[in-house]
């Protein structure tokens, strides 16, 4: 069955509902019974509704797929209009206007499902009616509230938005799970296996927002040779396979891949599924979070977009704060575990995400607004409890030791005038002479080996003055510390890592400036006591509260303390130096950033979850340090062990002091001397340092 056929049976059994609706909510777009004060907002959802249901129809009748570039190109922009940046202080999807302007009463909840109701966009493009119904049955209820002469209260529009999220969580939860692991719901591996690539119009099939960075992306990709893109899908699919290969997972028994991209990259998507299609994998994609159920406007994945509007993102992050509590949580993980049970079959041959990022877009310090959704004390320990337990079930029936993944990045036209070059250049970082590395990096694991604790420290401005604890070998002709990192799940080439031993791992570690999920952080700062986060700010608002609030919902991930869960010594310093040719380093992702530098992960190690695979360095050695003293109670309280979180933290270079290996008898080694590699046969990772 196809996308159609399987949503054609749930439309069927609602089209009736629907039409009642839709009805009523014509009435609302064209006078609303209400208040005066609440004429404009329900006139102006309604007409978007509106707008929305048009949308269906055209997918019904297959005109969606024959539109000319103009027509696209306008419904698009009439679908984002009021949320674009330009537009958006006078928008109710905007918490500070929608209160201003509906009161504090209403102005939130109100708010919050205009918001909600913009989830239609992707229903209608996908033909998904019994899906739009819900939310177009959820705004006439809260609307005939609004039409009773007696009126109504915000407890009253509170319980229904609770109600509803409730009553329908088995329908979202269900529909989430099987997204992320069913081939047969191929809305977007089919635009990519069929469309023209000549013909620009394929970009707004998905219905998501299309600028400026989706078209220029898919122009210059066409303008690359066969050849060119190939190889882009080439480095992208056999570092997947790879990564099966070196910790020993047996890729053969798996029948589906996600592929996580950017619009745009169609041509080297297409490519990647037809390699994957040889190893034996079909292609799950995805949709990118639509509603708050989705966790919406926490980091992109799946398929996406340039976000329209990053505030507006940032403002409606924590909006299933309206309906989260205890039994909720309780409901949710009852249907996730259903959910899996039901795709049990498909959840057992899935092999996990191939993941395609993007970068280049400016750094985005967000506004905090007191009338956006927050967290009480209660629901971020809620939060807590949901993502450790969701984690839990996931492993269950995707089991981390059975699964793997890849991850490669590349620039968007965002970036500036240098895009071509940097593109060219980053696509030169991903194909870095792999063996060349693994030698170099070989080398500091030698040293590092040999080490109780390792001292970092920073200069300059930079604060850093840390100690971290290095597992303690049995038998080191055999075993190591630290896994030499090259090129296969994590793309490009070129770091060391390990996981440090708490005990003993404490200091500051501190940057002036990083780019974190895609926010922006100045004077990060936090402070660990035998391996776990004491204290922590930054610099980004004049308020310390704010500061550490923002650190908390968005490095500690609502946790009151994480612990130091990867230490690692990043060594492509050509992408370090690309980043500073191009004065780009501010908009480097993750992936690219914590290669150029020493960096530190907060949450999880990196083992999560796969702790008992055995895995070896190329050099035969087997890593030990993937446990620390959290993770090694997973057996008796897995509660305890997982956060379910991974954020890397990077000190580049030019910020960089020391890094002293520490040995037993109390004897130093230096790895990195004033920010420079000082171990014989490391020499060559200064040279773009120097230039």
């Amino acid at each position: 069955m196809s996308y159609r056929e399987i949503y054609q049976i749930e439309n069927e059994k609602a089209k009736e509902r629907y039409n009642l609706v839709l009805e009523r909510i014509r009435q609302a777009a064209a006078k609303p019974e209400t208040q005066e004060r609440f004429t404009d907002y329900f006139q102006r959802t309604a007409q978007f509704i509106l707008l929305s249901a048009d949308v269906l129809d055209m997918e019904g009748k297959g005109e969606l797929e024959h539109r000319s570039l103009t027509e696209c190109e306008q419904l698009n922009r009439r679908l984002y209009e009021d949320i674009l940046p330009h537009n958006y202080d006078c928008s109710y999807a905007n918490p500070a206007y929608a209160a201003a302007k509906l009161g504090a009463e209403f102005g939130g909840a109100l708010c919050f499902l205009y918001t909600e109701c913009r989830a239609l966009i992707a229903y209608a493009f996908e033909g998904r009616l019994a899906d739009m119904t819900i939310l177009l049955e959820l705004f006439v209820e809260v609307y005939t509230c609004f039409c009773d002469s007696n009126g109504t209260d915000g407890e009253e529009i509170r319980r229904i938005l609770y109600w509803h999220f409730h009553d329908y969580s088995e329908i979202l939860v269900t529909q989430s799970v099987r997204e992320s692991i069913d081939p047969q719901l191929d809305f977007f591996t089919g635009i990519v296996r069929h469309a023209d690539f000549n013909q620009l119009t394929y970009l707004y099939r998905y219905g998501e927002y299309i600028s400026d960075n989706e078209i220029k992306t898919a122009e210059y990709l066409s303008g690359l040779s066969a050849e060119q893109i190939q190889a882009m899908a080439d480095t992208f699919t056999e570092g997947y396979r790879i990564g099966f290969e070196v910790t020993n997972k047996d890729l053969s028994k798996k029948k589906t891949v996600s592929i996580h991209y950017a619009i745009g990259f169609e041509r080297v998507v297409r490519a990647a599924m037809q390699n994957f299609a040889k190893l034996g994998l079909k292609t799950v994609i995805f949709r990118d979070a639509i509603s708050s159920m989705g966790n919406k406007g926490h980091g992109k994945r799946g398929c996406y977009s340039a976000a329209a509007n990053r505030q507006f993102d940032f403002d409606h992050r924590n909006d299933n704060a309206w309906y989260l509590d205890k039994a909720f949580v309780e409901r949710r993980l009852e249907v996730l575990r259903e959910a899996y049970e039901t795709y049990k079959e498909a959840a057992s041959v899935f092999a996990g995400p191939a993941v395609q990022e993007v970068f280049g877009e400016e750094p985005f310090a967000p506004a905090n607004k007191k009338e956006a959704a927050h967290y009480d004390e209660k629901q971020q320990k809620l939060l807590v409890y949901y993502a450790n337990q969701a984690g839990q079930i996931t492993n269950q029936y995707i089991k981390g030791e059975e699964r793997s993944f890849t991850i490669i990045a590349y620039p968007l036209p965002a970036i500036g005038d240098d895009y071509e070059q940097i593109f060219a250049q980053t696509v030169r970082l991903n194909t870095l002479d792999y063996m060349l590395y693994r030698n170099m990096q070989h080398r500091l694991i030698q040293v590092l080996d040999q080490a109780e604790r390792v001292h970092i420290t920073g200069q300059g401005g930079n604060r850093t003055d840390l100690y971290v604890s290095i597992w303690k070998l049995e038998r080191p002709d055999e075993q190591t510390a630290f896994e030499n990192c090259v090129a296969d799940v994590n793309i490009p080439v070129g770091e060391v890592f390990t996981s440090p031993v708490l005990k003993g791992t404490s200091g500051v570690l501190h940057v002036t400036g990083v780019y974190l999920n895609e926010l922006y952080y100045k004077d990060l700062e936090l402070t660990f006591t035998d391996g776990m986060v004491t204290s922590y700010t930054c610099a980004n608002f004049t308020d310390p509260e704010e500061n550490k609030r923002y650190v908390h919902e968005n490095v500690m991930m609502q946790h009151e303390t994480l612990p130091m869960g990867e230490f690692a010594i990043g060594t492509n310093t050509t992408a370090y130096r690309m980043a500073r040719d191009f004065q780009i380093a501010d908009k480097l992702p993750i992936l690219i950033a914590e290669k150029t530098g020493p960096h530190f992960a907060v949450g999880d190690t990196c083992y999560s979850h796969a702790e008992d695979t055995k895995v070896y360095n190329p050099d035969g050695k087997e890593i030990m340090a993937k446990d620390n003293e959290r993770t090694q109670i997973r057996k008796e309280d897995a509660s305890k062990a997982y956060f379910n979180c991974h954020t890397d933290i990077t000190i580049p270079y030019d910020e960089l002091d020391a890094i002293t290996a520490i040995l037993p008898d109390g004897s130093t080694i230096d790895v990195i001397r004033d920010g420079r590699f000082v171990v014989p046969g490391t020499e060559q990772l200064n040279i773009p340092l120097e230039q």
